[in-house]
């Protein structure tokens, strides 16, 4: 008869594996999102009126020839995106037990997430 495997430093662990890390990236990506609203609202407030013109000068804002409101803007639509997969992901886990349609549902949600960034990449490289 062999001792049991499953116990104290050998134990067998699994699931997800996400906790902590997720948690701390899930802020960390809500206070990504928080600056760069608070910039974004300032940025309106100092915007003399609502013109097209504005708005693209307000994103095309450069430091030393460093494009930094597109970046600051194309880091805040990965926060938003990776922040949103977290939060989605948890609830296709939660809710939805049968594996393969959860499997289906994590897919589609990474590919529309990654999807809305290129897109987002897109139209900000463009103005």
């Amino acid at each position: 008869m062999s001792a049991p495997q499953n116990i104290g430093p050998k134990r067998l662990v699994v699931g997800a594996h996400y906790g902590v890390k997720d948690w701390v990236l899930q802020r960390v990506t809500a206070v990504i999102l928080v600056i760069y609203t608070l910039v974004l609202g300032i940025g309106a407030l100092v915007t003399p009126e609502f013109t097209y013109e504005n708005w693209v000068r307000l994103f095309n804002f450069e430091v030393l020839s460093f494009p930094l409101g597109k970046l600051l803007a194309m880091l805040a639509f990965i926060s938003l995106a990776y922040h949103a997969w977290i939060g989605v992901r948890d609830i296709w886990m939660d809710y939805v037990k049968p594996t393969g349609i959860r499997l289906a549902l994590e897919v589609l949600t990474v590919l529309w997430l990654v999807g809305s960034v290129v897109y987002a990449a897109q139209i900000l490289w463009r103005i």
